[in-house]
């Protein structure tokens, strides 16, 4: 019996390897072959070569090759739920059997929208398994995180930022920024487009601002506010329209841009960056535990698109 298990074991990781699942999660967070290999610090046709070999064991096209890059397909988008929670029982088991544990004081900042993610279930999962690492958590804003980190106040951020070719840090998910609102209706004969955006400054807040100009709509700040509840809270309210990651919309708001005309706005990246001075181990560990999970927001996703 011991060798009938032992042997299924060895199968389904011959099928399922660890680093064709990094490879493939890669190429579909960067939406890019290019930009995955350049993200794992290996060759494109590398990158194609273990894609393809995933393909053959799956028994199934996993992308979709457009002219931009490509894009997973159906069978692609539930191999990345299972990649996700494989590679996530690796990162524990690895965690767990690590025979230096991981010590010290990590300063880590995240966004603060990327908190009502499964971000808080991942930092429970990390101090659990690195019951030694003296972890201090910072929620603010992207850029003020940024700054933070370089000023050496902090050894971790998870942030977004503007998508980018080449980003410095982890590229953990790509993304695309929407108009969110509560229902497009009260809207639609208004001649300004009423605004809910951070305090500035905040590439959000100028992201909007700047597209809106751009298509020539007329606009006004209908609230401004200090954080993401505060955000989610007047959206909900039906007080204006807010600018955020598609990933990030609650199931109780929606898409409004195609209902009210609005401009497109640009890609998101969301990205680990690290203090060169940082305790390497401690940062390695968190980023595999963040990398490795599914962040989706903790409320029902699906928003809805009128």
């Amino acid at each position: 019996m011991w060798f009938d298990i032992t042997h299924w074991i060895d199968e389904w990781m011959a099928m399922y390897d660890p680093a064709l699942l990094r490879t493939f999660l890669a190429v579909a967070g960067g939406r890019s072959f290019t930009v995955a290999a350049q993200q794992l610090g290996i060759s494109q046709p590398t990158v194609s070569q273990q894609m393809r070999r995933l393909e053959d064991e799956v028994g199934r096209p996993l992308f979709i090759r457009e002219t931009r890059g490509v894009r997973p397909t159906e069978a692609g988008e539930a191999l990345a739920g299972f990649a996700h929670r494989i590679l996530g029982a690796h990162a524990d088991a690895e965690s767990y059997f690590r025979s230096s544990p991981t010590r010290g004081r990590l300063r880590f900042g995240t966004a603060d929208d990327l908190a009502i993610t499964q971000l808080p279930r991942i930092l429970r999962q990390f101090r659990r398994l690195n019951p030694q690492v003296d972890l201090e958590l910072t929620v603010e804003q992207s850029s003020v995180l940024t700054r933070r980190l370089a000023a050496g106040h902090l050894d971790l951020v998870f942030v977004k930022q503007p998508a980018v070719e080449l980003g410095e840090g982890t590229l953990v998910l790509h993304d695309q920024f929407v108009w969110a609102a509560e229902d497009a209706e009260p809207f639609l004969k208004q001649e300004q487009v009423p605004l809910v955006v951070h305090r500035a400054p905040s590439f959000t807040r100028q992201m909007a601002i700047d597209a809106l100009e751009a298509a020539g709509r007329r606009w006004r700040i209908a609230c401004t506010v200090r954080d993401i509840n505060a955000m989610l809270a007047a959206t909900r309210a039906g007080l204006g329209i807010a600018v955020l990651a598609h990933s990030l919309i609650p199931s109780d708001l929606q898409k409004v841009e195609v209902r009210l005309g609005l401009p497109t706005l640009g890609p998101v990246d969301f990205r680990l960056l690290s203090n060169p001075s940082a305790p390497r181990q401690a940062v390695e560990s968190l980023t595999t535990a963040i990398r490795s999970a599914t962040l989706s927001a903790q409320a029902p996703l699906g928003a809805r698109s009128r």
